[in-house]
């Protein structure tokens, strides 16, 4: 019988590892195509709970919320869009959504304008396509004529938010 080497991991970890699938948490954009797809408000309230991180409340705040205000400019900004496959080499719009402070209007004085395009940017084309679109529509406040039925009413009733948009 080989022995194992000591530098590798054990043929058992490596059988178990095999048969995972990565990440267990999909794109934010897949969460808002689940959302697109089920046929009615108590199915689309459903995957939002299902899939509730901050990450993807901070995504729905930024949207929705009136008070927020984007230091960014309207439309979609002169980028490259990322192409390659879902899953490969691109950063995640759940990681990235910790950065979205700073294109808040009033949040981060100390940054220049360009400085702040030029971080969103570099974020878009970082992205998947799909989770840059998210991003876009995010910014624009649009993502509800993209993704049929993810409104303002129902996130807040899945969220349990008030009319500001946080917890009472």
């Amino acid at each position: 019988m080989p022995q194992d080497n000591p530098n590798l991991i054990s043929r058992k970890a490596m059988e178990a590892m095999s048969s995972t699938s990565g990440s267990s948490y999909p794109l934010i954009s897949e969460i808002f195509l689940k959302v697109n797809n089920a046929k009615d408000k108590p199915k689309k309230i459903e995957v939002l709970r299902q899939y509730d991180k901050p990450a993807l409340r901070q995504i729905l705040k930024g949207c929705f919320d009136p008070k927020i205000e984007w230091e960014l400019p309207e439309g979609i900004p002169p980028y490259i869009e990322n192409d390659v496959p879902e899953g490969t080499e691109h950063t995640l719009l759940i990681n990235e959504s910790k950065r979205l402070w700073h294109f808040v209007k009033g949040a981060d004085p100390k940054t220049n304008k360009l400085q702040k395009e030029t971080m969103f940017i570099q974020m878009l084309e970082g992205l998947h396509k799909n989770e840059a679109k998210v991003l876009l529509d995010m910014k624009n406040k649009a993502l509800n004529k993209t993704f049929k039925g993810l409104t303002a009413d129902m996130v807040k009733e899945a969220f349990g938010w008030n009319n500001d948009f946080v917890t009472p």
